[in-house]
């Protein structure tokens, strides 16, 4: 059965589920993968005088809690940047450590570090991996151009922009590429809820997925993914 608000979709193989808070569920590996979760970015843009709501880490924490309830996952992996900089984890207030404390002890849980957190601490539990492979997937923050394997990755904070009624609208995405010989490869949303985003067809972001033979970003819309072309190789 698929869980509310996510919608299935094949990749290298697998069944896997994109939801619409940004989380990939694994149902094979009763997995949840989430990518960039950015935790104490408006406590470090504090530090530099610019101000935001101090609830971001709050925030993001009770959206994970609710896709790992919601999907039944058993284990949690993050693609990198789990924090917004190294210290990131001495700024968490009780609360969000409780939280974060309960989650490792509850579930198979494995940091993958990311450019932003390369000195995780470990005291929150869990493993600390610069990357991971599982069933033939590389799982990593940041995608290795020229690499052919099935993999997933973050880092860049994918949106789809459209215009839908006269309005400017951009929405988290994946995306998704297809090499020659049916490799796919793909660049999971950020889960983060202060993490903004970069477009789906940015240059940076075809050039990370290459080779491919085409690009789409991925959206879960009603249950199904809705694709979007962004790139495709010469014929």
């Amino acid at each position: 059965m698929v869980p509310a608000m996510f919608a299935p979709f094949p990749f290298a193989g697998h069944e896997m589920l994109l939801g619409q808070g940004r989380a990939l569920y694994w149902p094979a590996e009763r997995a949840l993968l989430v990518a960039d979760l950015h935790l104490e970015k408006a406590s470090w843009y504090a530090q530099t005088g610019q101000m935001l709501p101090p609830y971001d880490s709050r925030d993001t924490l009770e959206r994970l809690a609710d896709a790992v309830r919601i999907t039944g996952a058993r284990r949690v992996i993050t693609l990198g940047d789990n924090f917004h900089d190294d210290a990131g984890a001495l700024r968490l207030d009780a609360h969000c450590t409780g939280m974060l404390e309960a989650l490792t002890r509850a579930l198979d849980w494995v940091w993958i570090t990311g450019n932003h957190d390369k000195e995780l601490p470990r005291g929150f539990g869990g493993t600390i991996v610069p990357e991971l492979e599982v069933a033939g997937i590389k799982l990593r923050h940041e995608a290795r151009a020229g690499d052919t394997a099935p993999e997933l990755s973050g880092h860049y904070h994918p949106k789809m922009r459209m215009t839908v009624r006269n309005r400017h609208i951009a929405r988290p995405c994946g995306v998704l590429a297809r090499g020659a010989g049916g490799s796919e490869r793909m660049i999971l949303p950020a889960f983060g809820t202060l993490t903004g985003g970069m477009d789906a067809a940015a240059p940076e972001i075809l050039a990370a997925l290459q080779p491919a033979s085409r690009i789409e970003a991925l959206m879960p819309a009603r249950g199904q993914i809705a694709r979007f072309p962004l790139w495709q190789a010469a014929a």
